[in-house]
Formats: C-alpha cells, sequence, structure tokens
C-alpha cells in the first residue's frame, strides 16, 4: 500500500508546502539523505497554532498539532523527493515543544508526529527522536518538528 493510499484512508490531504518564514531553504539533500527544517501546527486556512502547552495547551491539543505538523512535514516530502514513495526510511525527528517549565511530557506530544509516519510509512516510518521543551517557539507555535529521511537509489 503507498503512503498516498494510507493518507487518503486517515482522511488527510497533503497540503502545499509551507514557507520558509526566514532566510532558509525547506530542505536540503546530501547524498540519499533529505533534511528537512523544522515545521509547526500550520493549519489549511493559514493559521497556526500557538500557546504554551501545559499552560493554555493540553497534551491532547499538542499531539494532535504535532501531527498536523508532521502533515506539512510530508508535504515538503513530497515537495523534496517528488513522491513519496520514494521515502526509504525516515530515519530521525526533532520535536520541540513549547512548554512550561513543569511540563515533562514532551515525547507524548511529540508522538502525534511519529504516529502519522508510522501510520503513513508503515515500518519504514520508525525513527530515531528526540523531544525536548524549550521556552518560546517563533510565533509562539506550540511545536516545531524537524526531520531527516533517506530516499531510496
Amino acid at each position: 500500500m503507498t503512503p498516498y493510499i494510507r493518507l487518503a484512508e486517515l482522511g488527510l490531504t497533503l497540503p502545499e508546502p509551507p514557507t520558509p518564514i526566514a532566510n532558509f531553504v525547506t530542505h536540503a539533500e546530501s547524498g540519499r539523505l533529505i533534511f528537512l527544517s523544522g515545521q509547526g501546527p500550520l493549519r489549511a486556512d493559514g493559521t497556526l497554532c500557538t500557546g504554551k502547552v501545559g499552560e493554555d495547551v493540553t497534551v491532547e491539543q499538542a499531539y494532535q498539532h504535532a501531527r498536523l505538523t508532521g502533515l506539512n512535514l510530508l508535504a515538503v516530502m513530497h515537495a523534496a523527493a517528488g513522491d513519496l514513495r520514494r521515502i526509504a526510511r525516515v530515519v530521525k525527528l526533532l520535536g520541540f515543544v513549547n512548554a512550561t517549565p513543569t511540563f515533562s511530557d514532551h515525547p507524548k506530544v511529540v508522538n502525534g508526529c511519529s504516529d502519522l509516519f508510522a501510520d503513513v510509512f508503515d515500518k519504514i516510518g520508525g525513527h530515531a527522536r528526540s523531544a525536548i521543551g524549550v521556552g518560546s517557539l517563533p510565533g509562539n507555535i506550540t511545536v516545531e518538528i524537524e526531520a531527516v529521511v533517506e530516499i531510496a537509489a
């Protein structure tokens, strides 16, 4: 089953890849690796999911924001690789959670993206990962996630 069929079964459609908010590109290739710049929870209407997790945003809401961020990463991945079927492996995710100093469930939040990648890519969606809390993120977004993927030869 292709990633596109899995997305359709999940009721998801790839959005247009988000435009960078500063002086960087959405991705960079080196050999068979594609390094995806950090993406945030950008909705289809152009608005962002904002707030501080553990204060104005619950873990469950932030999980959905990380899932949305994963969908935006998939859009960039599609644009970079030309076809999600070219993805040989999701190698690594790095997730940042805009959280209060006492918040400690960062992994549960970033699971929103990890679970989506597992759903879309099956076994090749398993990856190494770090999930950390930060004091703030651009535009007060709740999460930012970057990824490294390998493309098929």
